[in-house]
């Protein structure tokens, strides 16, 4: 089987449920036919989250194009501080760029602003800290960034979507610093049980991705287990973290199926209580 390959169409839900989480931008489907994948396995609705301005504009007009696509925009955490301090590397997808300093974060983040004002653009993230790409050199210019993000999304009454990689203890001390947005997303919820607890005590929502699937994700299917149903996200962030026994194909929103029922033998229910769950609880976390 090639590592390249789409894996196959699950069986299909029986009650319709929403991705909330996913980068069109970055498969090899068009919107169309990922829209039109999805739908056949009851996948009804999907957040197109914006990495960087370019992907941001991106997800707004993919969303105001398709009434089953809501956007999230946003500088992801590893984009602020190559804003600041340039990428003479080309680490990133987009290339090598310049350094731009503070003037050019702040010419960004205003972009962002204007597009979270938008009527069809229902989150501001993905936003937060990284410190698994980003160096102690970039951190400053990733919590300036994070702390813009959660003014932008309280100011549209936005949901607030976070990236936390490696950083667990750092993101929970902004947001509690800051003041959390009223609707808080955990995007491909990192942590343990002991946090998912602390997150499900400040009413912070959050989503599993494929790596829920992995044989080596014990902690996080710990989490899953203790995380409060009415506050549980699904997502593919696909095209990446392709649940298993698919993992390391492409991924893609049709493929929700297959995490939702392994994170429904997690949660000792059946499939159906919890899509329908998950459902409503994606659509309160994005006001749709």
């Amino acid at each position: 089987m090639s590592r390249t390959e789409a894996p196959p169409l699950p069986e299909p839900l029986r009650v319709p449920v929403a991705d909330s989480h996913t980068h069109l931008d970055m498969q090899d489907a068009t919107v169309e036919e990922a829209l039109a994948r999805a739908a056949a396995v009851n996948v009804t609705t999907v957040v197109q989250v914006g990495c960087d301005v370019a992907g941001s504009r991106w997800a707004a007009e993919t969303a105001a194009a398709h009434p089953a696509v809501h956007a999230s925009v946003a500088l992801h955490p590893n984009e602020a501080p190559r804003i600041v301090h340039g990428d003479p590397e080309g680490t990133a997808r987009q290339g090598a760029r310049e350094p731009g300093g503070k003037a050019a974060l702040e010419e960004a983040l205003a972009e962002i602003d204007a597009l979270a004002a938008l009527d069809h653009v229902r989150g501001v993230g993905e936003t937060g800290l990284d410190f698994f790409r980003t160096g102690p050199e970039g951190i400053a210019a990733q919590e300036e960034s994070f702390r813009a993000h959660i003014e932008i999304a309280k100011r549209h009454g936005k949901a607030l979507v976070i990236h936390d990689r490696d950083a667990h203890a750092d993101v929970l001390r902004v947001l509690l610093d800051a003041g959390a947005p009223e609707r808080t997303v955990f995007h491909c919820y990192s942590g343990d049980a002991e946090m998912a607890e602390v997150c499900a005590r400040a009413g912070y929502f959050m989503s599993f991705a494929g790596n829920v699937t992995f044989k080596n994700a014990q902690p996080l299917r710990d989490a899953l287990a203790v995380a409060p149903m009415e506050l549980v996200l699904v997502e593919t962030d696909a095209p990446f973290l392709t649940p298993a026994p698919y993992r390391g194909r492409p991924n893609a929103p049709y493929l929700i199926p297959v995490t939702l029922r392994a994170m429904a033998e997690v949660k000792g229910v059946d499939e159906d209580t919890l899509a329908t769950a998950i459902y409503d609880n994606t659509a309160r976390a994005f006001d749709f």
